[in-house]
């Protein structure tokens, strides 16, 4: 067991499944609907948990029935929500499409996610009690930076996914520990196509990071250290909403339970192989026996 916070959004995400994605001005018919709670923040947490963590999260959700419902769905995964709090605003969304072979886009309506833009009364301390922080970058960034601070200034682990992409100020990378990209967002923040490449630059600024590779699995690289790929199991995707999150949930379990990188990137590979097979995001993700499973398979 271990002791995760996350400090990220809560989104209902609306999705539509389609055979292809519409282009420019084109409209397409979907094939099904359906409301899935999701957002970055809540995908960690709910991946964190299924997969055997002792997890918090802080965060908002408006006074709505969709944030009566995100805040079920957290606690019935097991996710403590003493921290998530309840404001006067709409709750943040997500508008998903996604096509026949797996893939997706997305557009993100923050609502009262907007709200958390500070730490409330208790968060800090509660930052304190862990060991590790899981942040995101769906919240406004102020907020970031003062929990990978408060984290920092603790001596607990911070593992940042830089999504969705933007510049980092310098005094939240300072804070970070583990920064864990896609291979699009690490080309994003270094302007270096190649994953490897990105990730050597990105060392400049953090002491260990993992650039996700989707089908092809993970690349790994710490500082004094030659970097490394994990492979991914093959699979069929279904819907690969909320992979990435599944993985850093997973991997922020392994980790804790101080398993060697290797092993703890295989497993989180395994959890997010498991959830591209399922359609949604929370929905998706997979508990521990089944990762378990997949890594003996």
């Amino acid at each position: 067991m271990t002791d995760i916070v996350v400090l990220g959004s809560t989104n209902m995400d609306l999705v539509a499944y389609v055979a292809r994605a519409p282009r420019r001005g084109e409209t397409v018919t979907g094939r099904e609907f359906r409301t899935i709670p999701g957002g970055k923040g809540a995908n960690q947490a709910t991946a964190a948990a299924h997969a055997g963590g002792v997890v918090s999260l802080i965060g908002a959700v408006g006074h709505d029935s969709f944030g009566a419902r995100l805040r079920s769905t957290l606690e019935h995964a097991g996710v403590n929500t003493d921290h998530l709090r309840t404001v006067e605003f709409p709750s943040g969304t997500a508008h998903i499409v996604v096509d026949d072979e797996g893939g997706n886009a997305i557009v993100v309506v923050p609502g009262a996610n907007g709200t958390v833009d500070h730490l409330a009364p208790g968060d800090e301390a509660l930052i304190a009690s862990a060991s590790a922080l899981l942040l995101q970058l769906e919240i406004p960034l102020p907020a970031v930076v003062a929990g990978a601070r408060a984290a920092r200034d603790h001596g607990v682990r911070t593992i940042l996914t830089p999504s969705p992409a933007q510049p980092l100020p310098p005094e939240l990378l300072a804070a970070t520990d583990l920064l864990v990209p896609n291979e699009h967002e690490a080309a994003a923040l270094t302007g270096r196509a190649d994953p490897r490449e990105a990730a050597t630059a990105l060392l400049d600024a953090v002491p260990e990071v993992v650039v996700t590779l989707g089908a092809s699995g993970s690349l790994y690289a710490a500082r004094g250290a030659e970097p490394f790929t994990v492979p991914a199991p093959r699979v069929t995707a279904v819907d690969s909403t909320g992979a990435g999150d599944t993985f850093v949930g997973a991997l922020a379990v392994a980790l804790g339970e101080n398993r060697p990188v290797r092993d703890a990137l295989t497993w989180a590979a395994a959890a997010a192989a498991l959830s591209v097979q399922r359609a949604g995001a929370s929905a998706s993700m997979p508990y521990r026996a089944e990762i378990d499973a997949q890594v003996s398979a």
